[in-house]
């Protein structure tokens, strides 16, 4: 694969054979940042799980203390009361069949999030095969499936992330901007990696955390010392 000279500058101000401590990986990754533009900076953690098992499953959701720096386009769906609650709290669409309709006919994808109360499951549930693929389907452990709209929409705003496991065992999440500065990449950061090692299931054995490595949008991985994570 062909890099870009910005990329290649970059990639000279990391050792690539160095488990970095998480402040150190934080301050690095700042510096590391080719782009000009304010480059999110992203969290990728190995397992040692095996997802293709029920009980070896982690995914989740947390609030993270400085947001993620991205507005977020909450859907939500729900009807009467839970409607204008939701309204009311910020959603950014609202709306029952008439969604399910333009998703499905119009190909529409203008969110980044969706809510539904537990009696829209059985609506929502027709739109599985495009909301699935893309992770926008609601799940009660990501706390997306609720009655309490208003809270769940309080959340997201706020900067609540899903984590959730790919077919490689990995977990791939954002934890901020390159703006954020150190201290808030490293909150953020600390606060992902409690939830996910209070996730870890009873069926897991050996070593849990394989590999962590934060990055930039553009920027180079740079691999963090695990062991420090944990202590």
């Amino acid at each position: 694969m062909k890099r870009g000279k910005k990329y290649l500058e970059s990639l000279k101000l990391v050792d690539r054979t160095k488990l970095y401590e998480p402040t150190e990986a934080m301050e690095l990754v700042q510096k590391a940042a080719p782009a000009k533009f304010d480059e999110t900076v992203e969290a990728h953690i190995k397992l040692g799980v095996d997802s293709r098992h029920a009980d070896q499953q982690v995914r989740g959701a947390v609030v993270l203390p400085h947001g993620t720096g991205k507005t977020v386009r909450v859907l939500v769906f729900a009807k009467g009361e839970k409607a204008t609650e939701a309204e009311q709290a910020g959603a950014d669409y609202v709306g029952a069949e008439d969604l399910v309709t333009k998703i499905q006919n119009n190909n529409w994808f203008e969110f980044d999030v969706v809510v539904a109360t537990p009696d829209m499951m059985g609506l929502v549930g027709r739109l599985g095969r495009v909301l699935g693929p893309k992770g926008l389907m609601p799940n009660p452990k990501a706390g997306t499936v609720t009655n309490e709209v208003a809270k769940a929409i309080a959340d997201i705003k706020a900067g609540k992330i899903e984590y959730r496991l790919d077919k490689t065992n990995i977990i791939h999440c954002p934890i901020g901007k390159v703006s954020f500065g150190t201290e808030k990449l490293v909150d953020n950061f600390h606060t992902l990696m409690e939830a996910i090692i209070k996730a870890k299931p009873a069926a897991a054995k050996g070593q849990y955390l394989k590999s962590v490595t934060v990055t930039s949008t553009m920027g180079p991985g740079i691999k963090i010392n695990q062991q420090k994570v944990l202590d």
